[in-house]
């Protein structure tokens, strides 16, 4: 079976979710999958929650607080915001959802409203083991290259 060509695909936008919950709770993936098809269907009917196609990528709960990726089809983000504004409990837990964005692909969405963004490096050069030596520095942690391969060091070592 061939792929459909670029212009016939769907296109995707992708919607960044803040839960919030008692501390005690428990609130799991397929029960807020479940919770955002039901609020979708209520608010648009059958159809337009399968326009919308609700579908969640990722998700993470602990502690009372979480974060979800929800993918949405391009032309249905206001229905789809709608529904998750809708949602008001998980298995019966109250939960309060806010919605932090809304991007393009995955990778920005989590970079710019997850706070997941990619740590930066530079290389520069340390002075380790009485020597000057080439170091990826990221934060704290330093990999200098040495003779024999690569050492993991702080900052603190290299100075």
């Amino acid at each position: 079976m061939k792929h459909l060509p670029k212009h016939l695909r769907p296109r995707w936008r992708y919607v960044a979710v803040g839960i919030e919950s008692w501390a005690g709770a428990e609130v799991g993936r397929r029960a807020f999958q479940r919770a955002l098809w039901y609020s979708a269907g209520n608010l648009l009917g059958d159809a337009g929650s399968a326009d919308a196609d609700l579908t969640l990528l990722s998700f993470d709960h602990a502690d009372g607080s979480g974060e979800a990726v929800v993918r949405v089809r391009h032309g249905h983000v206001d229905d789809a915001r709608a529904a998750i504004a809708c949602v008001s409990e998980v298995d019966g837990e109250p939960v309060g959802i806010l919605v932090r964005g809304i991007s393009g692909t995955v990778r920005a969405c989590e970079e710019r409203y997850m706070g997941r963004a990619t740590a930066s490096s530079t290389q520069r050069d340390v002075a380790f083991e009485g020597a000057e030596r080439t170091a990826t520095v990221r934060g704290d942690a330093c990999d200098v290259r040495t003779e024999s391969g690569r050492v993991g060091a702080t900052t603190f070592d290299t100075e």
